[in-house]
């Protein structure tokens, strides 16, 4: 399954959901940046490999980092492969903070449903299982609300042929991946070929480089220089 037309996409007005002010002050920050990072706002999603979706939040302006990790699951403090196993019930998640006075929050939850399959159930490409599940974390019933009301908005405008899966769960804990899973393509990008001998370089050359080059093409107006 593919997505219509990610311009439309664009173009789309949706809300935002999952966002938290993040307060406190740093010492020696200029005025203005200070102000910024005192309004930053973060929302967690998954959908599929969180080293997609990390790479594709990434390349975004005013999108200030994306940590990768574990959400909606059993345990505490899951590793990487008990995730894996399927058995904890966590999903490969992504919290996004941005600067919602650079880049507007509906614009990135625009980008959600249009570079991941939000149709398929517990599978994204080759990757299957309910770690790899779509799924949006909220914090309380407004941002569910909200969520409920973007999905619904997208299957009205037909961008996909088939019936959203994504699923709406609360969000308890958003646990981060380990220190290696942190912008993991990035790495790879950067890595010499001697290096990417010890990274899962077939991944992310067959997965994750072709989706990442479709959206820069696409969306290259919106990306950080």
């Amino acid at each position: 399954m593919v997505c219509k037309s990610w311009p439309l996409l664009v173009m789309m007005v949706v809300a935002s959901y999952g966002c938290a002010k993040v307060t406190g002050t740093s010492p020696g920050l200029p005025a203005v940046q200070q102000k910024a990072m005192n309004n930053t706002k973060s929302f967690v999603v998954a959908g599929g490999c969180f080293w997609c979706v990390e790479a594709i939040y990434e390349e975004l302006k005013g999108v200030i980092s994306v940590e990768s990790g574990y959400a909606g699951g059993k345990i505490e403090n899951p590793t990487y492969s008990q995730v894996c196993s399927g058995l904890t019930g966590h999903a490969e998640a992504v919290k996004v903070t941005f600067d919602p006075a650079v880049v507007s929050e509906s614009d990135l939850l625009h980008l959600f449903f249009t570079t991941h399959d939000p149709t398929t159930l517990n599978k994204q490409g080759g990757d299957v299982g309910t770690q790899y599940r779509s799924a949006i974390f909220y914090k309380d019933e407004a941002e569910k609300s909200l969520a409920e009301s973007v999905i619904k908005e997208i299957e009205r405008d037909k961008i996909w042929s088939k019936p959203i899966v994504t699923t709406l769960e609360p969000l308890t804990t958003f646990y981060p991946a380990e220190d290696y899973h942190q912008d993991y393509f990035k790495k790879f990008e950067k890595a010499t070929p001697q290096e990417r001998l010890n990274m899962n370089a077939g991944y992310c050359s067959a997965v994750i480089e072709p989706k990442v080059a479709k959206f820069r093409t696409k969306y290259r107006d919106k990306l950080k220089k």
